[in-house]
C-alpha cells in the first residue's frame, strides 16, 4: 500500500471517527441533560440509546481498521496479531446487527398497518450479518496467507542452512 493511500484512508477514518463521536456526544447530552425536545417519550429514548451503542460498534470497526492499516504499512499484517483485530471487527458487526434487530423490534408495533417496513428492516439486519460472514471469509483467507508465509519462512531457513 502506498503512502498516499494510507494517508487518505487514515484521513477518512479520522473524519468519520470524529463525526461519530460528536453525534454520540450530542445524543448522550440530550438524554442526560433533559433538553430532549421529545421529552423522553417512548420509543425515542430506547432508540437513542441503541443508536449510541450502534455508533459505538462502528467506532470499534474504525479503530480496528486503523490498526490493520498500520500493520499493512509495516508489513506485519500477515501475522497472528492481525486475527485479533479481524475478530473484533466481526464481533462489532454482529453487535451492530443485533442493535439493528432491537431497533426493528421497537419499531414493529408502530408498523402494524404496513408490516413491509418491518420486513425490510429485518432484511437489512440480515444483510449486516452477511457482512460479518464476508469478514469471516476474509479472515480465512488471512489465515491461509499467514500459514503460507510461515511455510515460506521455514523453507527459506532450510534453504539457508543448505547453502
Amino acid at each position: 500500500m502506498g503512502k498516499l493511500t494510507v494517508r487518505a484512508l487514515r484521513f477518512v477514518l479520522a473524519v468519520v471517527l470524529t463525526g461519530t463521536v460528536c453525534v454520540q456526544a450530542l445524543m448522550a447530552w440530550s438524554l442526560i441533560s433533559g433538553n430532549d425536545p421529545e421529552d423522553g417519550s417512548l420509543p425515542l429514548t430506547p432508540l437513542r440509546v441503541i443508536t449510541i451503542l450502534g455508533i459505538g460498534t462502528a467506532q470499534v470497526v474504525l479503530v480496528c481498521v486503523w490498526r490493520l492499516v498500520t500493520m499493512v504499512r509495516r508489513g506485519t499484517v500477515f501475522s497472528h496479531a492481525a486475527f485479533r483485530y479481524v475478530d473484533v471487527i466481526m464481533g462489532a458487526i454482529v453487535a451492530a446487527a443485533l442493535a439493528w434487530f432491537a431497533v426493528t423490534a421497537l419499531n414493529a408495533p408502530g408498523q402494524r398497518d404496513d408490516p413491509g417496513v418491518t420486513l425490510i428492516m429485518g432484511g437489512i439486519g440480515l444483510a449486516v450479518l452477511g457482512v460479518a460472514l464476508i469478514v469471516l471469509v476474509l479472515r480465512t483467507l488471512l489465515a491461509q496467507a499467514v500459514a503460507r508465509d510461515v511455510e515460506a519462512s521455514r523453507m527459506q531457513a532450510e534453504l539457508d542452512v543448505v547453502i
